[in-house]
C-alpha cells in the first residue's frame, strides 16, 4: 500500500490584489499541506505543477518555499514534482534547484518507486508542441503506477488534451493520473483509470468559491475495495475565508442597502467581494469598498456590472482591474512571447527602471523557440488556465514574432537593478 497526498497549483508568490497578506497567504496554504502530510505520515507529497505564480519568483517566496520543503524531507517523505505553465522556464527549472538540494525528485520519462508504486511525470506541454509527443515510459516492476502530469485533461472542462490518447499511447499502463492546472477539483474515470485534480490550496480567482484542498491518495485494493486499486479522498484546507456579498437593489435602492447586506456577514480578516445587480441607484465602488475595511475585511472589492445610461456602453468591474486586462488580453489571442512582453510590463514585481531590460530579456530566452512565436486564435487559451486564476495565458496571432523582435531590439542595454526576483541563471 502507498498512501500520497497529491496538490498542486499552490501558486506562491501570487500577490492576488496586489496584497502582500495574500501573497503570505498562498505559501501558507503550501506549508499547510506539507504539515499534513507529516502528521499524517505519508509515503510522499506529490505536487502536479505551477508551485510558483511565477517563473522569476521572490526571494523570499524562494526562500520560504525551501524552509517548507526542508520540513518534509526532515521528515523523511519525499516531494515529487513535475513543472506547470506558470513556472516554466526556457532553461532549468527551479524544481531542479530543489532536487539538487536533495529536497524534491522531479518525476519524468522513468520511474520513481515509492512503496508500491511508480511514479512518472509529465510537465506542461503547449498545444503547439503536443503532435511531437510518444509518451514513451520506462518500464517498471512495482505494483502500481501514476502519472503526474500539468495540464486542462478531458473530460473537465476547459480541456484541450485527450486522455484517451494519452492512455492509449503510454508504453505504461497507469492505475492514476494525478493532474494540476485546473484549480477546480474533479475526479473522473477514463478507460479504466482515475484521473483527478486537487484544485488550487488557494483561491486565485473570485470564480473559485469552493473550499480549497488536497487529495489523498492511495494506491491499494484491498483500501478502494470493488475493482478499483486507487482510492481518492478529498481533504479540507483552513485558509483565509472568502465572503461573497450579492446586493439585489431595487428601484430606489442603493448604497444603503448595499451596506445593509454587506454588514449581514462576517468579515473579520476575510476578502470581501460585493456584486451589485438590480435596478437601483447608482454606487460608489470605492465608498462601499472602504465601509467593508472598516467592517473587519482584509480586502473589500465590489463589482457594478449594470447598464448605465450613456453615450457608450459601459461594463465595468472594480472587483479586481486585472481582470479586465486579463480577459482583453485573452481577446487579443496574444502569441507566448507577447505574453511574456505583456506580463513584464505589467508585473507589479517589475521596477518601471527595469521595465525595458526584463522585456528584452524575455524575448531573447525565447528566441530559440520559434513555437512561441507562433499564432493562435483570439480569445483561445493554450498554454494558461481558463477559470483558474487571474493571469492565464492564451495563443497568438501570426506576426507577433516581429513585434516581439523589435521590442527586443528597442530595449535598453542596462544592466537591470535588483528587484527582488531571482532568475534561474544565478543558480544553475
Amino acid at each position: 500500500m502507498t498512501r500520497v497526498i497529491h496538490t498542486g497549483d499552490t501558486h506562491v508568490g501570487y500577490a492576488q490584489y496586489h496584497s502582500p497578506v495574500r501573497r503570505r497567504d498562498f505559501l501558507d496554504a503550501f506549508a499547510a499541506v506539507i504539515d499534513d502530510a507529516i502528521e499524517g505520515e505519508v509515503d510522499a507529497v506529490v505536487h502536479a505543477g505551477d508551485l510558483f505564480h511565477d517563473r522569476r519568483p521572490e526571494l523570499d517566496d524562494l526562500m520560504g518555499t525551501i524552509t517548507v520543503l526542508r520540513r518534509l524531507d526532515d521528515a523523511g517523505i519525499p516531494f515529487l514534482a513535475v513543472v506547470g505553465n506558470h513556472e516554466s522556464t526556457r532553461g532549468g527549472q527551479w524544481l531542479d534547484l530543489f532536487e539538487r538540494l536533495g529536497l524534491a525528485t522531479r518525476l519524468g520519462d522513468g520511474p520513481t518507486v515509492v512503496g508500491d508504486t511508480a511514479f512518472y511525470g509529465l510537465d506542461h506541454v503547449p498545444v503547439s508542441r503536443r503532435d511531437d509527443l510518444d509518451y514513451a515510459f520506462d518500464d517498471h516492476d512495482a505494483e502500481y503506477a501514476a502519472l503526474v502530469a500539468h495540464g486542462l485533461f478531458e473530460p473537465f472542462g476547459y480541456a484541450d488534451w485527450d486522455t484517451e490518447e494519452v492512455l492509449a499511447e503510454s508504453t505504461v499502463a497507469f492505475d492514476a493520473m494525478l493532474l494540476g492546472d485546473n484549480h477546480t477539483p474533479d475526479v473522473a474515470e477514463v478507460d479504466g483509470t482515475w484521473v483527478t485534480y486537487p484544485g488550487s490550496t488557494e483561491r486565485a480567482s473570485a470564480s473559485e468559491r469552493e473550499g480549497r484542498g488536497y487529495n489523498l491518495v492511495t494506491f491499494d485494493a484491498d483500501a478502494a475495495g470493488g475493482d478499483d486499486r486507487v482510492e481518492i479522498r478529498r481533504r479540507a484546507l483552513d485558509t483565509r475565508p472568502f465572503v461573497f456579498v450579492e446586493a439585489d437593489l431595487r428601484e430606489g435602492e442603493g448604497a444603503a442597502r448595499v451596506r445593509e447586506n454587506v454588514r449581514q456577514h462576517d468579515l473579520d480578516d476575510a476578502v470581501a467581494l460585493v456584486n451589485v445587480t438590480g435596478e437601483g441607484d447608482p454606487v460608489t465602488p470605492a465608498a462601499i469598498e472602504e465601509f467593508a475595511t472598516d467592517e473587519g475585511a482584509l480586502i473589500a472589492r465590489v463589482t457594478d456590472r449594470r447598464e448605465v445610461e450613456t453615450d457608450a456602453e459601459i461594463d465595468v468591474s472594480f472587483a479586481d482591474p486585472e481582470d479586465a486586462v486579463r480577459e482583453r488580453v485573452e481577446e487579443m489571442g496574444l502569441s507566448a512571447a507577447a505574453l511574456d512582453v505583456e506580463e513584464a510590463v505589467r508585473a507589479d514585481t517589475v521596477p518601471d527602471a527595469n521595465v525595458r531590460e526584463t522585456v528584452k530579456r524575455r524575448v531573447e530566452e525565447r528566441m530559440d523557440d520559434l513555437d512561441a512565436f507562433e499564432g493562435g486564435e483570439p480569445g483561445g487559451n493554450g498554454e494558461g488556465d481558463i477559470d483558474v486564476d487571474d493571469e492565464g495565458d492564451s495563443n497568438a496571432n501570426e506576426g507577433d514574432a516581429e513585434t516581439d523582435s523589435d521590442a527586443a531590439e528597442q530595449a535598453s542595454s542596462e544592466t537591470p537593478g535588483t528587484d527582488g526576483q531571482v532568475s534561474m541563471e544565478d543558480y544553475l
